[in-house]
């Protein structure tokens, strides 16, 4: 986008950028929320789709994207398909290429027993960046945010960035 900022406003956690751009003035948005959750179990899929799409209503942005992102290291965001034998999958195939125990078999374990957790991961990925059109996210038929834990049993936060007009 081309233009320069005119103005910058702070309302609560939303911001409001004007842009003028070949005489139209755009208003950019956005939001930014931390979503906290305790996951019971080392390791477990939770489905954060609602929450991220109910952010994205009241952020207001009707074309724009949304970032969300796991904030710890032994945490992944990804989208597939919500069907409990392929999260079943997961867990069989990750736990094949990084096997959780014998914990001595990695470096990192001495003080912490996660190095697995670490290596899932990298695997699955950090974050995701979701289209916005008409106010709703734009994804395909099958399509499902979720937010993956590996390293559970405590407090966990992840972040939703919004960002439109």
């Amino acid at each position: 986008m081309t233009g320069s900022v005119r103005w910058v406003f702070y309302f609560t956690h939303f911001l409001f950028l004007l842009f003028k751009n070949n005489d139209k003035i755009v208003v950019m948005k956005t939001l930014t929320k931390e979503i906290w959750m305790n996951v019971p179990r080392r390791r477990e899929i939770v489905s954060i789709h609602n929450e991220v799409e109910s952010l994205v209503e009241q952020s207001g942005v009707k074309d724009g994207l949304v970032l969300i992102n796991a904030m710890h290291i032994t945490a992944s965001v990804f989208i597939n398909d919500n069907e409990s034998g392929l999260h079943h999958d997961y867990e069989v195939w990750l736990e094949k290429l990084a096997p959780e125990k014998p914990h001595s078999q990695y470096h990192h374990n001495g003080y912490e027993d996660n190095a697995d957790a670490h290596m899932k991961r990298q695997v699955m990925g950090r974050e995701v960046v979701v289209a916005i059109t008409d106010g709703k996210l734009h994804l395909g038929p099958w399509e499902h945010i979720f937010y993956y834990e590996f390293d559970g049993k405590r407090r966990k936060r992840l972040l939703v960035k919004i960002i439109g007009e």
